[in-house]
């Protein structure tokens, strides 16, 4: 409404403001937001060039000065890296719907959990991407339009890093940034060492190490890593990976030989968390143990980093090192196990909402 001044008394009239730049009616919807990491949208040198660009340009993720990282970033590692990479994705392509496996299964959690919420009333579910598409900001926007005053973002990350969970946080309040109507919001926490989330791991990997014909002598839990420099700053993120090993390692009644922790995807020159899982899986092989198995507890989605990083590379180089059976542990993904891990976190931080 408007305001219009006659003599001594005031009268309204109508808004002349088109519907499209109108406050949207409360409609009482309440939105849930799955974000992952994200994926490029094809193997190719320029799809795989975008998408680098945007994660290795990411503050969260690369903390140098820009005066610095920039000349690098553009003038070597984008002319190099996207046809390296994309050879890689391309080994592990999901050629039937030309898409990552991360696009996969988390399109696959997103509608696995709308068709477990499907009792409650006035809820939308759908997923985005942090780098790639689809954007945080589309998906978001899109939730609005649908009539959601009210939305849960939940960040896909078991262990909280600034890398992961604070830059999909970072990016889902800038959408919200560009926005005049804001609606209610909360976020999924980290959960590092829920119950529901170990019992989970726990569950999987017992059944998967029941079909092998060989039992592993130690059981490697594997984690991306982040630079030392960011653990020393403050980032929680080792303590975090520690905590859901160690958890894990008393569900299953292993001790501190039979399930360890290591750190993967190490990049650039800085010092990163340790112990490093490709040294790690060469040094067990060296000493003459025979059988291992890997898993991901830090990844939600089987993606790059465990189908060629640690089911492919480190399988490589275990038995290149004189070892003999290797299995990787598949992710949660979105498994029967690993939806009730999200549905649980979900139904509770919806808590008042629905």
């Amino acid at each position: 409404m408007t305001l219009e001044k006659t003599g001594r008394r005031t009268k309204t009239k109508a808004s002349s403001l088109p519907p499209s730049q109108a406050a949207p009616a409360r409609q009482g919807k309440v939105g849930v937001l799955l974000v992952n990491l994200g994926t490029p949208d094809g193997t190719d040198y320029w799809p795989m060039r975008r998408y680098l660009g945007e994660f290795l340009s990411d503050r969260r993720v690369i903390e140098w000065p820009r005066a610095v990282w920039y000349p690098v970033l553009y003038g070597i590692v984008l002319a190099r890296r996207p046809k390296k990479s994309g050879a890689l994705y391309a080994k592990i392509w999901n050629r039937e719907r030309n898409e990552s496996p991360l696009r996969t299964f988390t399109r696959a959690q997103g509608e696995k959990l709308a068709s477990a919420l499907a009792g409650e009333e006035n809820l939308i579910v759908d997923w985005a991407m942090r780098y790639g598409s689809p954007s945080i900001e589309t998906v978001t926007k899109s939730l609005i339009e649908r009539g959601c005053d009210r939305i849960l973002m939940f960040p896909l990350y078991p262990q909280y890093s600034a890398t992961t969970t604070a830059t999909v946080n970072d990016k889902f309040f800038e959408a919200l940034m560009k926005m005049r109507f804001q609606p209610a919001v909360r976020t999924v926490p980290a959960y590092p060492g829920e119950p529901v989330y170990i019992d989970a791991l726990a569950r999987s990997i017992e059944r998967h190490l029941a079909q092998l014909s060989f039992t592993p002598e130690v059981v490697i839990a594997s984690y991306h890593g982040i630079p030392q420099s960011y653990s020393q700053r403050g980032d929680p993120y080792y303590e975090q990976c520690l905590e859901t090993t160690r958890l894990l390692r008393d569900r299953l009644g292993w001790d501190e030989k039979k399930l360890i922790s290591t750190f993967q995807s190490r990049f650039g020159p800085e010092e990163w968390l340790q112990p490093y899982t490709d040294k790690t899986v060469e040094r067990l092989a060296q000493e003459g143990v025979k059988s291992i198995a890997v898993l991901n507890p830090g990844f939600v989605s089987d993606c790059l980093e465990t189908l060629e990083e640690i089911a492919v590379e480190a399988a490589k180089i275990f038995r290149e090192g004189g070892g003999e059976n290797f299995t990787h542990i598949p992710c949660l993904n979105d498994s029967e196990e690993g939806m009730r891990v999200i549905e649980a976190l979900v139904r509770r931080e919806l808590s008042g909402w629905v």
